[in-house]
């Protein structure tokens, strides 16, 4: 379907607010005016900002993204420190009684690890390999981490049903490369882990706890040896296979899957997605093998990792010590009363974003947000008729998945029912276990019921954003639509930069490396002709092989091919809103503001967008786990693959932005 233009920009212009007079929404003190925009973009639209700026001593980051977070969460405070005031309701006795049960650090102290001893007697009593593959499965109910970790999800290859899916877990270090790499970061890392673990092992009295951390870390080594890297991982075709008990018997002979469903309450099912078949198998076989003592010493690890931040203040010293300080970097640990809204937020997320959507997300804000995406959506599928790499056939099939696209904005119509939840004013680890285990069985009616297109995966308050590759839908909640990414009372072009670009780049997830391997209809099936899906590969690995060029620590690069997901949904994202813009203004030239033009604005808009500092610790973390690219270079990688960006800034060679036009990059 063709869209009129006219027509469009008319909606285009009609999704915003008119612009306060001169008032641009640039933050103009942000920027460094000793560098060119045509030289780094990232660097000249926050350099000022960046040296003036310092990450507080409790954050390993800031940066736009936790500004928005960090109002969210006032808000939030705000919330919950009315239902303390007054608990009229029962959601708000829920709120007001879970607050009080983290904010009674005293009583904390007092009980020491009385609260997680049930839990310790339960790994205490594994007396053979059956009852210790079971405990596998019961502490995923209780929200521990082991080895395997079972949950409910949307069937990839039947969107319309649920399935149980099994996912590798239970690494106390983010990721295998901290066991399997001897990288100086990695290195020390692993050197402050084992140091926490012997801790740990201290600290609940265990004997010889140097000698048991040292085992732990062995077999966790052992473990990460046969987990899939994160690029494997995002392969759909080989991180979804479903069996049916006599399968996942063949799948992974050893591993007793009657006792690990038994213990996670999945005794009744009878169809599992594996996501990593392999590494089950080999799981099996470290179960088999490895000693008992061992194991359980790990799984007392997992259960006082998993809790150790609701216990006395030796418990949560230990673990801010490994988690904020050696994997992240931070000086101090978040103050008490944020991780008690956090945890409220976390667990009663749709009673808090009923209280948040009423009182700062107005309805018109809802309908305008609607709208621009509606309208980005028009502007992509203009612009999927301009792509010449692909078949008439396979755009027909881009078109239709285009136009099955949902939109959801703000907050779900319905919200969820917590009335079922017991929640005690002096039981903290309680309240935590109880959460947990009513999330997961909660998770569990799913089975056997239609997939509910009408639920959320995020609540209204969360900083972010979504696609769903199953069905087919964009997510926006109420959150992300104030300053920066959304100003009310600044200039479209500003607004095309932020929100508009947020909007863009999820609607271009649909079409990046994986979520191409979905159709309209959510299914996982291959709708390209071969010769177009090799087109769309060899470009994407040219930005795979920019993105792999950039060096974000001495000697650590952005592995592009981790990272080509988010740097599609980054680069089409950008150049989508930038058409909108232009279609917005209906053949008029854009206004002047701060002494820059419209199209140059929606530049300066995204940019700023990215405007942070992290630390070390935290970047070495998030270059091997995100998809995401750090946050400079999700800035001038975009743009200076945009014909517009160098026709804006009118970039020449030697310029730092500057690339040849025949070697920009633009993929749909």
């Amino acid at each position: 379907m063709i869209f009129h233009p006219s027509r469009l920009a008319l909606l285009v212009m009609l999704a915003l607010p008119a612009a306060a007079a001169g008032r641009s929404g640039i933050d103009l003190d942000h920027f460094d005016r000793g560098i060119r925009i045509q030289d780094n973009l990232y660097r000249a639209v926050n350099g000022n900002w960046i040296k003036n700026s310092e990450i507080p001593a409790d954050k390993s980051s800031w940066g736009t993204f936790d500004d928005v977070n960090d109002l969210s969460q006032q808000r939030v405070r705000e919330i919950v420190e009315a239902a303390v005031a007054h608990p009229d309701t029962p959601e708000a006795m829920q709120m007001a009684a879970l607050y009080q049960s983290y904010m009674d650090e005293a009583l904390a102290d007092r009980l020491g690890i009385e609260p997680i001893k049930p839990l310790l007697a339960e790994v205490d009593a594994v007396a053979d390999r059956k009852s210790l593959t079971r405990l596998f499965g019961r502490l995923a109910v209780h929200g521990i981490e082991g080895p395997l970790r079972p949950y409910v999800n949307v069937d990839d290859n039947d969107p319309s049903q649920y399935v149980v899916m099994v996912d590798q877990y239970g690494l106390g270090m983010p990721d295998r490369d901290y066991y399997l790499k001897r990288d100086p970061g990695f290195k020390s890392t692993s050197e402050e882990y084992l140091r926490y673990l012997e801790t740990l092992l201290g600290q609940i009295g265990l004997s010889e706890p140097a000698r048991r951390a040292k085992a732990v870390l062995a077999l966790e080594a052992r473990i990460a040896k046969f987990q899939w890297d994160n690029v494997t991982l995002r392969d759909p075709h080989k991180s979804h296979n479903k069996f049916d008990r006599a399968g996942l018997a063949k799948a992974a002979p050893k591993f007793d899957w009657a006792a690990f469903l038994d213990g996670a309450e999945m005794a009744q099912v009878q169809v599992v997605d594996v996501r990593e078949p392999s590494y089950a198998k080999a799981l099996g076989q470290l179960v088999a093998s490895g000693p008992l003592d061992t194991w359980r010493d790990y799984l007392r690890i997992r259960v006082l990792d998993g809790t150790a931040h609701l216990l006395s203040k030796p418990f949560t010293e230990t673990r801010f010590n490994f988690h904020g300080k050696a994997l992240s970097g931070r000086g101090q640990m978040t103050p008490r009363w944020k991780r008690a809204v956090r945890m409220v937020d976390d667990s009663l997320g749709e009673s808090v974003g009923k209280r948040y959507v009423a009182k700062y997300f107005p309805a018109e804000s809802k309908a305008r947000i609607e709208t621009l995406a509606g309208n980005l959506l028009k502007a992509y599928m203009q612009s999927l008729d301009k792509v010449d790499w692909l078949s008439p056939a396979t755009k027909a099939e881009a078109k239709d998945k285009l136009s099955r696209y949902r939109v959801k904005v703000g907050y779900p119509d319905k919200w969820r029912d917590y009335s079922g939840l017991d929640i005690r004013a002096d039981d903290l680890v309680g309240n935590a276990l109880r959460i947990n285990q009513f999330d997961y069985r909660y998770k569990l009616t799913y089975l056997g019921k239609p997939v509910d297109r009408d639920a959320w995966g995020m609540t209204p308050q969360m900083v972010n954003a979504s696609y769903d590759a199953p069905l087919n839908e964009i997510t926006f909640p109420a959150a992300m639509l104030q300053p920066p990414f959304f100003q009310a009372d600044a200039d479209d072009a500003v607004n095309y930069g932020a929100i508009g670009t947020i909007i863009g780049h999820e609607i271009s997830h649909g079409f990046d490396d994986l979520g191409s391997q979905y159709d309209g209809s959510g299914n996982m099936r291959n709708w390209w002709r071969p010769a177009d899906r090799k087109n769309f590969e060899k470009l994407a690995d040219r930005l795979v092989a920019q993105y792999n060029s950039y060096e974000a620590l001495p000697k650590q690069f952005v592995n592009g091919r981790l990272t080509v997901g988010e740097n599609i949904a980054d680069l089409s994202g950008l150049q989508i809103a930038f058409e909108a813009y232009r279609l917005s203004l209906n053949g008029k030239p854009s206004e002047a503001l701060d002494g820059y033009t419209g199209e140059q604005r929606v530049f300066i808009g995204f940019g700023q967008v990215f405007r942070g500092k992290i630390r070390d610790k935290e970047l070495l973390q998030r270059l091997t786990t995100d998809w995401h690219s750090p946050g400079d270079f999700r800035a001038i990688g975009a743009a200076m693959n945009s014909d517009a960006f160098h026709q804006a800034f009118n970039t020449k060679p030697g310029d730092g932005m500057f690339k040849p036009e025949a070697d920009r990059i633009r993929i749909w």
